[in-house]
């Protein structure tokens, strides 16, 4: 009795699926009928009647090309689970410059939209994509659309052949009946090989896809060193380099004013040695902020909780106590939960927080949670932009999600084949 009762319900969602497959997938023989139609109508002899529809052709195949690529790959993912990769070039950022002209990487423009505009449609136009998704548009209609149809064109035909009078329109009727009923449930599973036969990126596009995300990645890190650079080299000249220079001073003063103003000469030198002791102040805290000693002495573990514990938050660390990656990767996971943790006591005002690092197979899952307030976003140029930027050189992904209201939850995930 559940079997038989199942089975309507699922003739009627595969009638509706594979109705819905059907539509998507003829949309593109629609249009190419109803240019032709037209070419007929203006004059099937004269061969420039058929300039128009030739026309509506080509621009209509390429204009529903990529929408209808997109509902296939929404109705595959949504209907079976299997996940369909895009693969579409993403435009990058635009950059408004000191003469109020914007730059989008190939040309200058008046405003934002217009550099927004002229970048999309550069990066599409140049997209290999494209003619993934026009083969896409050839092949679906006579594959996935033709059998999706069967269902819908043998309900139409067993609604003509039994409302008829004749044996054969009867007969006819009844074998639609049949082929809408019996192949409903199955009509629309046909479009997922197909999608992910002919909708998947080539192998040639992911590769070059990959070498333009790390040569984005690059230029990222190049600039980031040349911005580190600066820093160091600003902290140094307005900080330690400073008090040297003072030092040095207040030592040659001294040595001038040792025989004639003794007194003058002691109160020059400790001043000079409490200057000496400031520097040295600055130059560790400079070398801490590059790389902390304790990350480098007892692993990233023991530097996240040492952090911890100068922190104003309330944190609890969970962690594995093995934990020991390459340098690099764990300095970038230290100073992105430094930065995490900074962003919850400047901007969210949080009082806990907590910091967990875990293992997930040759995976480092790193979560950040606090309870403040809320509202964090990755925006173009922010703290969390370049954080994301630096886990991108190692493949690393970051999540925020954040409500208003709190809490705030950021994971950073780092694929580690040492782990």
């Amino acid at each position: 009795m559940g079997q038989s009762g199942s089975w309507p319900v699922r003739a009627g969602v595969g009638f509706v699926r594979a109705c819905v497959v059907a539509v998507v997938s003829m949309s593109a023989p629609a249009v190419w009928a109803g240019s032709v139609a037209l070419g007929i109508r203006w004059g099937a002899s004269n061969p420039w009647s058929w300039l128009l529809p030739v026309v509506l052709v080509c621009v209509g195949t390429f204009a529903l090309s990529r929408p209808v690529c997109r509902a296939v790959r929404f109705l595959v993912e949504r209907w079976t689970g299997t996940v369909v990769p895009a693969g579409y070039r993403q435009a990058g950022t635009v950059t408004r410059l000191s003469t109020g002209y914007w730059w989008n990487g190939f040309g200058y423009e008046r405003s934002r939209r217009d550099a927004v505009m002229d970048l999309k449609w550069r990066v599409r136009w140049k997209d290999r994509a494209n003619w993934r998704d026009l083969r896409f548009m050839a092949v679906v209609p006579f594959t996935a659309g033709v059998v999706a149809a069967l269902p819908p064109a043998g309900l139409a035909a067993a609604v003509v052949g039994l409302g008829g009078s004749g044996a054969a329109a009867r007969a006819v009727g009844v074998v639609g009946l049949v082929v809408a009923v019996g192949g409903a449930p199955y009509a629309w599973r046909c479009i997922e090989p197909v999608a992910v036969r002919f909708l998947r990126a080539s192998p040639a596009m992911v590769l070059a896809d990959r070498v333009e995300e790390l040569t984005a990645q690059r230029a990222d890190t190049t600039v980031a060193q040349a911005a580190e650079i600066r820093r160091i080299e600003r902290d140094l000249h307005d900080g330690a380099q400073a008090r040297l220079v003072a030092l040095g001073l207040s030592l040659a003063t001294a040595e001038k004013l040792m025989e004639t103003d003794p007194e003058q000469a002691r109160a020059l030198m400790r001043a000079a040695r409490a200057g000496a002791a400031t520097s040295l102040t600055e130059l560790r805290e400079l070398v801490r902020g590059i790389n902390p000693p304790v990350l480098n002495d007892r692993g990233l573990v023991e530097a996240v909780r040492a952090f911890a514990l100068d922190s104003p938050l309330e944190t609890d660390v969970t962690a594995d106590l093995r934990l020991r990656l390459e340098p690099p990767i764990e300095s970038a996971l230290y100073f992105g939960i430094a930065e995490l943790m900074t962003n919850a006591v400047k901007h969210a005002r949080a009082a806990r927080a907590r910091i967990s690092m875990v293992r997930d197979g040759a995976r480092l899952v790193v979560d950040v949670e606090d309870d403040g307030r809320g509202g964090a976003a990755v925006n173009d140029g922010g703290g969390l932009a370049g954080l994301r930027q630096r886990l991108a050189v190692f493949d690393g992904t970051l999540e925020i999600t954040s409500p208003a209201g709190g809490p705030t939850r950021a994971r950073i995930v780092v694929p580690c084949e040492s782990l």
